[in-house]
């Protein structure tokens, strides 16, 4: 029997995002289920090199009858802004050592793709959006590793940082905010009484973010008559 993937839309009034629910990263929008569901199946083989070394047994579906939608999440502003937002149902539940073992590989080489993806375009100019937008490279890198600060705010973990190395103190922070979780040190509230990210969300959005910018780079590298 062919692999099946279970997948959860986030339904936005403008923007639909389908996302794997046991794959972390591998989440894309569209304009409605269709065009999102679509752009998801197109995207398995690029979401295959990403974390084809981590041995996790990823197999590239290529039929949509593939993709099987297990929940429907209704999106907010955060949905239409262009990121995913909502937490779906399964990323409620607990995470032991194991799952959060597999997290660090899913997440180790999302950060694999984002570093090459760099190093290629490292003296290139990336090409701009249609109205001259777009971060440049150093700028995207900056601001992964500033939203990675913030998601990890979300789980109730903090960058012990020296100033030297952001990257890398972001990365590290992110493992140690995991394990630290799997252990069952991060309270589901904080001290004022919110509520923080699960893990599962945490490594979701993490894994999505770092992805994404990748692949925007990739893309806007590679002259157009070779896209």
């Amino acid at each position: 029997m062919p692999t099946r993937f279970e997948v959860y839309f986030e339904v936005g009034a403008k923007r639909v995002f389908a996302c794997g629910v046991d794959w972390p990263g591998w989440c894309r929008s569209g304009r409605d289920e269709a065009t999102a569901l679509q752009a998801l199946l197109d995207s398995g083989p690029r979401y295959a090199s990403v974390v084809r070394y981590t041995r996790l047994g990823f197999e590239t579906p290529t039929r949509l009858e593939a993709l099987r939608v297990v929940e429907r999440l209704a999106g907010n502003a955060t949905t239409d802004f262009g990121a995913p937002g909502v937490i779906p149902s399964a990323d409620r539940a607990s995470a032991g050592p194991a799952e959060c073992a597999r997290f660090e590989k899913v997440l180790r080489a999302g950060w694999r793709a984002l570093d090459a993806a760099r190093k290629r375009a490292t003296g290139r100019e990336l090409r701009k959006g249609p109205r001259g937008g777009g971060r440049e490279l150093d700028a995207i890198v900056s601001h992964v590793v500033d939203a990675d600060r913030g998601y990890l705010a979300a789980l109730g973990w903090k960058v012990r940082s020296s100033g030297a190395d952001r990257v890398g103190e972001t990365r590290k922070a992110i493992i140690e905010g995991i394990r630290a979780s799997a252990r069952g040190e991060i309270p589901a509230k904080g001290p004022r009484g919110g509520s923080r990210w699960p893990v599962r969300y945490f490594v979701r959005r993490v894994a999505w973010h770092v992805i994404a910018h990748a692949w925007e780079i990739e893309r806007r590298s590679t002259p157009e008559d070779s896209t």
